[in-house]
């Protein structure tokens, strides 16, 4: 129970943003990513604080446990079910726009009573005030101080790379998510072969002793011995 206490504490804070001091604004919100276990039997769930008028994506992949399912659910600040997925392996799943408040994500592996489940989740947020401190930095430059070089030129081509750039950190997250899963069910595969062919040896070793004392045993002369 303290381990599990521990992985959601864990969690929240690595998914909820801290809490302003001094009056601050708070601070802007960041994308995140978590692996934990998800015992057999049980439900957990997490909230994630988001901005209002944003865009909110949610990826997540079982990576390790039989059957690599798990019962996946998504609802909004309102209490309102936006997804609802059963004995599903992996989703990607966006919400656009956001409301202001905490979206809660559940992750129910009741249905399992034996097997464990290792659970990969991302959030990604893609808010319009981003957009906007982004494209802040040009009003302090002079658009006719730039040698025979648009000031737009250069902002499409900073927010083209920008983009790129954060699709390709997703998608290299996703394809680890996706070899730590392989690598489970590879694991796995060589824990059976290595098992199985073990039995199979012990058997032939089994067989070929019977063998040998069975055929001693048929060369035997049984014959008394005259006196």
């Amino acid at each position: 129970m303290m381990a599990a206490a521990a992985a959601l504490t864990l969690a929240l804070w690595l998914l909820l943003p801290s809490v302003g001091v001094g009056g601050a604004g708070p601070p802007p919100i960041q994308d995140g990513e978590f692996t934990f276990l998800l015992p057999a039997g049980r439900k957990q769930c997490f909230y994630q604080s988001a901005p209002a008028n944003a865009s909110l994506e949610t990826e997540y992949q079982v990576i390790g446990g039989a059957g690599l399912d798990v019962d996946f659910t998504l609802e909004s600040p309102q209490g309102v079910l936006l997804v609802s997925e059963s004995r599903k392996a992996d989703g990607v799943h966006t919400v656009e726009p956001t409301e202001a408040g905490d979206y809660k994500l559940c992750f129910d592996n009741s249905f399992s009573t034996i097997s464990e489940k290792l659970v990969f989740f991302e959030l990604i947020f893609d808010s319009l005030q981003d957009d906007e401190e982004v494209e802040g930095w040009a009003e302090v430059v002079e658009p006719e101080e730039m040698l025979d070089v648009k000031m737009e030129d250069i902002k499409e081509s900073i927010e083209t790379m920008r983009t790129r750039l954060e699709r390709s950190i997703q998608m290299l997250t996703l394809l680890r998510a996706f070899e730590a899963r392989d690598r489970n069910l590879q694991e796995g595969n060589l824990e059976r072969v290595n098992f199985w062919s073990a039995v199979n040896v012990a058997v032939l070793l089994l067989v070929a002793v019977l063998q040998v004392c069975t055929l001693k045993r048929f060369f035997q002369d049984k014959r008394p011995v005259p006196t």
